[in-house]
């Protein structure tokens, strides 16, 4: 069992709909000690790739990608939910549904914070369906960047997001896989990697 696989069982709690909560460390508080670890794992798991800009989506993804970012050395630019007044006219948009709130949202990237130079590793706090990471490919595919890879914090592997992107032949580097979840028990079923 890994680092976070241990957090997970220590601190994580799974409620009804295949829904796990992970907001005492992951996604609304966050410990600092594991967000380093995370981006440590990350830079080991895609040591081989040239990443010029680490891609995710707003919110959750926020800190953990930052955390990523500093240990390439790269910017970390994130994808808003919304094209507000601040943003310039000159941008990427991708339509993304949520599997966690249930509605569809598009997303947008400013065209000058990635280009057809760019080496993109997007990041994630969680893979369910993968409709935000195809949203986000699909960004990056757009200004002619290339998408080295993708890192995942806690996958599901019960749902068929981690097949769809793997059948599209990036690397897909999920840190926990979750196979199962029992709401009554409270148990997690982790993936042997």
């Amino acid at each position: 069992m890994n680092f976070l696989e241990e957090r997970i069982i220590k601190d994580g709690k799974v409620k009804p709909n295949n829904v796990l909560k992970v907001d005492s460390f992951l996604n609304h508080q966050m410990d600092i000690s594991l967000m380093e670890e995370i981006g440590r794992e990350f830079r080991r798991r895609f040591s081989d790739k040239q990443i010029t800009k680490v891609l995710t989506i707003e919110a959750s993804g926020i800190g953990i990608a930052c955390f990523v970012a500093k240990e390439f050395g790269v910017p970390m630019v994130f994808a808003k939910k919304s094209h507000s007044i601040n943003i310039d006219s000159e941008v990427y948009i991708a339509q993304v549904e949520s599997f966690t709130h249930k509605n569809i949202n598009n997303i947008v990237v400013s065209k000058q914070f990635i280009t057809a130079e760019d080496r993109v590793l997007i990041i994630d706090d969680f893979l369910a369906n993968g409709c935000a990471l195809q949203g986000l490919i699909g960004i990056t595919k757009s200004a002619g960047a290339t998408v080295e890879g993708i890192g995942i914090v806690i996958e599901k592997g019960f749902q068929i997001g981690g097949q769809i992107i793997r059948n599209l032949g990036i690397q897909l580097e999920s840190l926990a896989i979750v196979d199962a979840m029992d709401a009554e028990t409270g148990t997690v079923t982790f993936r042997e990697q």
